[in-house]
């Protein structure tokens, strides 16, 4: 899997640990080993002017999702197809704002937005009541693993 974590945002990002959590949710979903992520942290006026540029909203959000070729999560019987998932666009200023409402912190934010955007990139959607909660079951679930994971002996 080829994954670039950019930091950009003024940050001081985790790179690897953000590239080690997206290669579990992309290992856990069974996307293609040799398909291609790439996270980018921007400061919050980039990221409005994204919102605004892609999104036709305003303002700062926190994780935007470009999905490239359209890979979908792989089956257990079948290979999964090789390509480029896309690009997330990330806001760690937005994250630690939203982390510290939650009560959960900047990093576990930045997991989840990170996890999030995978899933949107994947072809998660959350528009309608039965897709938010499959997207959201989901999402919690992999974080669990991840923290699960991160805290085993290695």
């Amino acid at each position: 899997m080829s994954i670039e974590v950019i930091d950009e945002s003024g940050y001081d990002l985790d790179v690897d640990h953000l590239a080690k959590l997206a290669r579990f949710v992309m290992d856990k979903m069974r996307v293609h080993p040799m398909a291609e992520l790439c996270i980018k942290a921007v400061d919050e006026d980039t990221i409005a002017q994204l919102n605004e540029q892609w999104m036709e909203k305003e303002g700062p959000t926190d994780v935007l999702a470009f999905p490239m070729d359209e890979l979908r999560p792989g089956l257990l019987d079948e290979e999964p197809e090789e390509g480029v998932l896309g690009d997330l666009i990330l806001s760690p200023a937005v994250a630690e704002r939203q982390g510290a409402s939650a009560g959960h912190g900047t990093v576990a934010e930045i997991e989840l937005l990170t996890t999030h955007g995978i899933l949107h990139l994947l072809g998660y959607d959350h528009a309608e009541p039965e897709e938010h909660r499959e997207m959201f079951d989901l999402q919690a679930r992999l974080l669990a693993e991840w923290g699960s994971s991160a805290r085993a002996p290695q």
